[in-house]
């Protein structure tokens, strides 16, 4: 099932895109499934790749309950916690060198010199978040919202409505772009537009039937959009987002 140009085209114009960071920005959704299914190998805990590859960018406190119930266990908080930390233990001190995915960088960079505001907003714990964001060698740090700043991560809305104050904006002049069927969910909750890559672990329909209003099939797609509709370029004015230039 290919993207759908003319519902991304449909959408209206974003004072902000949102972004997810693994899987959506950077190639590190195999390392966070390796990271996990070595935690639990751990802890003794039967997991597939499977398992955890269609939860893979949900809080990480839920991923670990739902395989534990998976496997006929009720794993009490503590042993919940501990699996989230050191999943993202082991992710870290692997992920020594995260490759941006195409067009991550680039969108990032171009948005930067216009009036679409960006955060990234991800369920990851900060220590874990760091690494993936150097790899994207930006000239100013983003604004970064992420699993330790909420209850509830994705796919919950918190982390969305968190980033939509912290940039002083309604959600619903905001875009969320990420390639999991949680970044779908928390958007539609938070009342953001929900933007699918298939980047990451699951495909365009799943996407699609999570919420997504539009799916690019890379980020350049997305880049190319927002040229189209004036809100960046090069060598050009800038129009504001519902505005003109």
């Amino acid at each position: 099932m290919p993207p759908d140009t003319a519902s991304l085209r449909a959408l209206p114009d974003p004072r902000a895109i949102l972004f997810d960071l693994d899987g959506t920005l950077v190639d590190t959704v195999p390392q966070r499934i390796a990271s996990w299914l070595e935690a639990f190998r751990e802890a003794g805990i039967p997991a597939s790749r499977r398992q955890v590859s269609a939860l893979v960018g949900s809080d990480g406190r839920r991923l670990a309950q739902k395989v534990g119930a998976d496997a006929g266990l009720a794993l009490d908080p503590p042993t919940v916690e501990e699996l989230d930390r050191r999943a993202g233990e082991l992710h870290e001190a692997a992920n020594q060198d995260p490759r941006p995915l195409p067009g991550a960088a680039e969108l990032l960079r171009a948005l930067a010199a216009t009036d679409v505001r960006t955060a990234i907003a991800t369920s990851s714990r900060a220590e874990q978040v760091r690494t993936s964001v150097d790899a994207l060698e930006l000239e100013r740090p983003p604004l970064v919202v992420d699993g330790s700043h909420v209850r509830h991560a994705k796919p919950a809305p918190d982390l969305l409505l968190l980033g939509a104050r912290r940039l002083r904006l309604s959600p619903r002049t905001c875009w969320y772009v990420g390639d999991a069927a949680w970044d779908m969910l928390a958007a539609r909750d938070a009342g953001m537009v929900a933007i699918g890559v298939p980047s990451g672990a699951v495909s365009v329909a799943t996407l699609r039937r999570a919420g997504a209003a539009a799916v690019v099939g890379d980020l350049g797609q997305l880049q190319r959009e927002l040229v189209r509709r004036g809100l960046m370029g090069t060598g050009t004015a800038l129009r504001r987002p519902g505005g003109s230039a």
